[in-house]
C-alpha cells in the first residue's frame, strides 16, 4: 500500500491497494454500523453511446441477480436473513455499490458483495424483466410534466453529449439492449484499478485495509489498460421549445450551460444557485412565489459534474402565467449579471450552502458517499475541505462576474396545456 494520506482529519485514511484499488476508512465508533460506497469511474451514462443509452441502469438492476454460485433469491436471502442494505446506482458519472450492516455482519456481506461485482451472470430471464420495468418507467416519465420539460431541456442543451438523455435510456436503446452488452459493460470497466472503496463505521484502519486486501487482494486487472473516453463538450446554442400535454399547470425551465466540477467557477455557481433557490426563503421563492403569487413550486439546481454541468431555474405555475412565468425567471437571473448583490445576501447563501453541506454529512453511508463520490470524480478526498474553504473570500463582484460568464443565453423548455 501507499502511505496514509489523513489531511489532518481525524481517522481518515486513504491508501491504495498493489492492484489498483483506492481505500478510504473513515473511522466513526458512535454506532455500531459500517456503510461502504464502491464505485466504478467513469462508468456511468457519460460513457454510453446514444444507440446504448440506459446500459449502465440496466447493468445495475440486474447485476444483484444471480452470480457463478448464487441464484437471485439465494442473494436476497442471505442480504435480508440479517437484515442488510445492499444497492446499485448508475448516475450520470459512475456507477455504484453500496453496503450497510452492523459491524459483526460486515465481512460475509462483503465477501457477498465481491461476488456480486467479481461474477456476475446477467441471467437473460433478469435482463428481460428488468427491460420491461425500465421501459414501464420511461413511459411512466413521459406523463409527469415536469420530467417532460426536463428531458426536452436536456435534449436541447447535450444534443450530441450522453448528459441529453436519461439515465434511465430511451424506449428504443433499451430495447435493443442485449445481454452480451451487459457482460461486455461489465468485463470493461470493473476492474481493479478501476474502482474506490469508501468505508465509514465502527471500523478501524488496520480492520478495512486487512478485510478490503483479503477480499479484493487477488483481484487482477486484465493485460489492456482501461481506455480513456473522450467526450465533445457541448457548445452553446440556446434555443426555445415548447410541449402541449394533457396537464393542469405549465412548468418553464431556463437552463444555462455551467462548469464542470474542477473549474474555479464551481464554487461560485453553486453559491449562486443556493441564492437563487434553496429554501423558502430564496430569492426565486421570495420574490416570484410569495411576492407575486406566480408560482406552485419554484427553485434552480445547479448538479454536481465531471463536465459541463446544467445550471436550471424553474416554475410550475398556472397556464395563464407562462408567459410571465418566464419573465420572473429570465429578470431574477439577469439581475445577477447587472447589479451586485448586498453582503447580507451573500452572507446568507454562505451560510446556508456551508449549513446543508455539513448536514449532509452526517450518517456513516453519507461520509462514505461523499469521500468516495470526491475520489471517484478525480477530485481527492482534499475536495471535501478545499470545496468549504473556497465559499467564505467569494465576493459580490465574483457573483456578478460569474453570473455573466455562463447566465446571459439561456435554454428555454415549457410544458403547458393542449
Amino acid at each position: 500500500m501507499s502511505p496514509n494520506s489523513t489531511l489532518a482529519i481525524p481517522n481518515l485514511y486513504r491508501s491504495v491497494l498493489a492492484n489498483g484499488i483506492t481505500l478510504i476508512i473513515v473511522e466513526n465508533q458512535a454506532a455500531d454500523i459500517i456503510s461502504a460506497r464502491f464505485f466504478v469511474k467513469g462508468a456511468g451514462t457519460i460513457v454510453e453511446q446514444a444507440e446504448q443509452a440506459g446500459l449502465a441502469n440496466l447493468v445495475s438492476a440486474v447485476i444483484t441477480k444471480g452470480t457463478e454460485n448464487l441464484s437471485a433469491l439465494e442473494i436476497a436471502e442471505k442480504i435480508e436473513s440479517i437484515g442488510a442494505g445492499l444497492g446499485t446506482d448508475a448516475t450520470t458519472d459512475y456507477f455504484s455499490l453500496s453496503l450497510k450492516t452492523v459491524s459483526a455482519d460486515f465481512p460475509p456481506m462483503l465477501n457477498l458483495l465481491a461476488e456480486i461485482m467479481r461474477s456476475p451472470t446477467f441471467p437473460e430471464s433478469e435482463v428481460e424483466l428488468e427491460r420491461k420495468l425500465t421501459l414501464q418507467s420511461i413511459r411512466s416519465q413521459k406523463e409527469q410534466p415536469f420530467n417532460v420539460a426536463f428531458n426536452q431541456l436536456r435534449q436541447q442543451m447535450y444534443p450530441q453529449h450522453p448528459y441529453g438523455v436519461s439515465v434511465l435510456g430511451t424506449e428504443a436503446s433499451v430495447s435493443s439492449l442485449t445481454r452480451n452488452q451487459l457482460q461486455q459493460y461489465h468485463q470493461t470497466y470493473f476492474r481493479p484499478d478501476n474502482l474506490v472503496i469508501s468505508l465509514s463505521g465502527r471500523i478501524t484502519q488496520t480492520q478495512g485495509q486487512n478485510l478490503i486486501e483479503g477480499v479484493f487482494g487477488d483481484w487482477k486487472n486484465p493485460d489492456q489498460p482501461l481506455s480513456i473516453f473522450q467526450l465533445q463538450s457541448p457548445i452553446l446554442n440556446p434555443s426555445q421549445q415548447e410541449i402541449a400535454q394533457d396537464t393542469q399547470q405549465s412548468i418553464v425551465m431556463l437552463g444555462y450551460l455551467g462548469s464542470k466540477v474542477n473549474l474555479e467557477d464551481y464554487p461560485v455557481l453553486k453559491l449562486i444557485s443556493t441564492y437563487l433557490g434553496n429554501g423558502l426563503s430564496s430569492r426565486l421563492f421570495v420574490e416570484l412565489r410569495e411576492k407575486r403569487g406566480l408560482a406552485y413550486d419554484v427553485s434552480a439546481f445547479f448538479p454536481t459534474r465531471l463536465d459541463t454541468a446544467p445550471f436550471v431555474t424553474y416554475m410550475g405555475t398556472a397556464p395563464s402565467n407562462t408567459e410571465i412565468a418566464i419573465e420572473g425567471l429570465s429578470s431574477e437571473v439577469a439581475r445577477l449579471t447587472k447589479e451586485t448583490l448586498s453582503e447580507s445576501e451573500i452572507q446568507g447563501a454562505k451560510n446556508k450552502l456551508l449549513g446543508q453541506y455539513a448536514l449532509g454529512k452526517q450518517t456513516n453511508s453519507e461520509i462514505a458517499q461523499t469521500y468516495g463520490w470526491y475520489e471517484s470524480l478525480g477530485l481527492g478526498i482534499e475536495f471535501d475541505r478545499t470545496f468549504q474553504a473556497t465559499i467564505a473570500p467569494i465576493t459580490a463582484e465574483q457573483v456578478q462576474e460569474v453570473a455573466n460568464k455562463y447566465l446571459s443565453q439561456p435554454y428555454l423548455s415549457i410544458v403547458k396545456p393542449e
